[in-house]
Formats: structure tokens, sequence, C-alpha cells
């Protein structure tokens, strides 16, 4: 049975230690990512919307990266939307993110409301199989 290893990258150990929410979590070369929100290092909501899209996948590669991975490891991708008309936004800032064939899988889901908050608009969760086993 493989261990399972939480994944805390610098700056989000608040979330960990105060809500009990692990960025990620490692088991052996599977690496599951929570939901990521458009939510900046002081912690606070990331606006417009496309900056707060842009912030999203950049938590969400830190936390990869944090596992010794990249956004190519990525094999399933699952988004959830405060408002689906943000969807070709949303793909224009994933293209510029998510450029290696072939794209993981993926589905979105539209959401009355994300865990972050009011004026939260994207939460992106992944999984990814790692290349190289170990966080960084």
């Amino acid at each position: 049975m493989s261990e399972r290893q939480a994944i805390i990258p610098e700056g989000m150990e608040d979330v960990y230690e105060k809500i009990g929410y692990a960025p990620g979590v490692l088991v052996g070369d599977v690496l599951y990512v929570s939901g990521q929100i458009g939510r900046g290092p002081d912690m606070q909501l990331v606006e417009p919307r496309e900056a707060q899209i842009v912030q999203a996948f950049e938590n969400l590669k830190r936390v990869l990266e944090k596992a010794g991975g990249t956004l190519e490891d990525i094999v399933d991708l699952s988004t959830f939307h405060t408002d689906m008309r943000d969807l070709p936004l949303f793909i224009k800032v994933r293209n510029q993110y998510l450029t290696s064939y072939p794209l993981p899988a993926w589905t979105a889901t539209g959401a009355h409301m994300l865990g972050g908050g009011p004026g939260y608009i994207i939460e992106i969760k992944a999984v990814a199989h790692l290349r190289k086993k170990g966080p960084a």
C-alpha cells in the first residue's frame, strides 16, 4: 500500500493548518491536486476575471512543482465555474498553460458558489501522473 504525503507549497501552510485542506496529496507517482482558486499569495481574491483564472493556474502549477511535477503531468482536469459564460476566457487562459498534447481529460461544471466564498469565479482540480517521483 502506498503512503500518502501532503503537498503544501510555501505560502499555503495556513490553509493546511487552519482549514485542514491539503493543496495536494501524493500517492506513489499520482498527485491529487485539491481545487485551486484565484487567491493570491496574500490569500486575497485576485481581480479582474482573467487575472483570477491566471492565478488559479499559477496556484495549480505551484502544487505540481512542489511535488516534483509540471503542468504536462496532468491527466485529468476538473473545473468549476460560477458563470459558464466565462468558458471562452477560461479556455484562452488554459491554452497558455496547457500546451502539450495530448491535453488532459477535462470536465467543466457550473457551480453556484465556490469554497473561497463570494467573488471567486473558478476552481481548478487536477490529477497528475508524475514522471519523476517525489516532492521537490
